[in-house]
């Protein structure tokens, strides 16, 4: 087993840099486009199988973990509130989530016997895989942002409308929320998983005092139980430069930096009793390889060779990032030597 991934996690000496990419196993590389053609996207996440084979798929690149192909709102149609991929849209809502008689209508579901499907895929993957298995799931605000506005938003008004005007109805929801994600991740570890991460995508929306008053004791309702786990809990988040304390005091034993903060000054703000996870903009696959390497490089020399970096990007690889600049990233790493 490699396990350069969960020696970073632990702060622990590592002999090269680990990485993965978050979206590793996706739309970039052409034996997912052709399974895709096949299948729906909801297809994939609910059959094992398909699961399973398209989270091995990118581990041929050397990448140091994989992470489960799912997507974060599958807890949601179990719930009460149904989930269609629109092509070209991504995620729709039918029934969009807006008030406190809506959310009584969202259950608190036992993910065993309503996400089984995910928890098979991670039996699965423990006996094929030879590097270490990340579970995951969407976090409280990310879910509830999804619910409100019915699919992706801009600036989330509606998000914020019911934050804002109605705080009783919108704690009901996160409570529910996370209460089933706490569910959700600790079963992918009971399964197999061996980190967890858990993704906010869209809290960087949000001001440092509305993110702790209204976000923050949900999140700690899962990341703190699931430290006592004992597996790396990797917090992540888009846009949080300005929510970097408080999302680490909210839980974590990894934190995620996306591209907007230089890595050097992000991880002391954490603190360097966190692990760090980033940061490079993973729009960098547009450039040449030369510049690819050079930003790589930057974020690699502000780790400074600390035990606890694991080298990703500030967010997911696009499709558009070519395979061969993905692979070469890969070995680059590995084979980048601190001065």
């Amino acid at each position: 087993m490699n396990d350069r991934f969960l020696k970073a996690c632990r702060r622990e000496p590592v002999d090269a840099t680990p990485v993965w990419f978050m979206r590793q196993a996706g739309r970039y590389m052409a034996e997912y486009r052709t399974l895709r053609q096949k299948y729906s996207m909801l297809e994939m996440c609910r059959t094992p199988e398909l699961a399973a084979q398209v989270t091995l798929q990118p581990i041929k690149l050397g990448v140091d973990a994989a992470i489960l192909f799912s997507d974060i709102l599958i807890p949601l149609e179990p719930m009460g509130a149904p989930v269609e991929f629109a092509k070209g849209e991504g995620p729709v809502i039918a029934r969009p989530v807006r008030t406190a008689k809506d959310v009584e209508t969202l259950r608190v579901i036992d993910p065993e016997e309503s996400l089984g499907f995910v928890f098979e895929a991670i039996r699965m993957l423990r006996k094929e895989l030879s590097v270490p298995l990340i579970g995951f799931a969407g976090a409280p605000f990310t879910l509830a942002s999804y619910l409100i506005e019915g699919g992706h938003s801009t600036n989330y008004l509606l998000t914020k409308k019911l934050m804002f005007s109605d705080p009783a109805c919108w704690n009901d929801l996160m409570a529910r929320l996370a209460e089933v994600v706490r569910r959700f991740l600790r079963a992918q570890v009971a399964a197999g998983a061996q980190a967890v991460q858990l993704f906010d995508s869209w809290v960087g929306q949000l001001s440092v005092d509305d993110y702790e008053t209204l976000v923050a004791p949900h999140v700690r309702h899962i990341l703190r139980d699931l430290e006592t786990t004992g597996v790396p809990v990797i917090h992540f988040g888009t846009g949080t430069s300005a929510l970097l304390e408080s999302m680490t005091r909210a839980g974590g034993t990894v934190i995620g930096l996306d591209w907007r903060v230089r890595l050097d000054e992000g991880w002391a703000r954490v603190g360097h009793d966190h692990a760090v996870q980033g940061n490079l903009d993973p729009a960098s696959f547009t450039a040449p390889r030369e510049v690819i390497h050079q930003r790589a490089a930057d974020v690699l020399r502000r780790a400074g060779g600390r035990p606890g970096h694991i080298f990703n990007l500030g967010h997911g690889l696009f499709p558009e990032a070519p395979v061969d600049e993905v692979r070469a990233l890969v070995d680059f790493v590995h084979e980048f030597k601190h001065a």
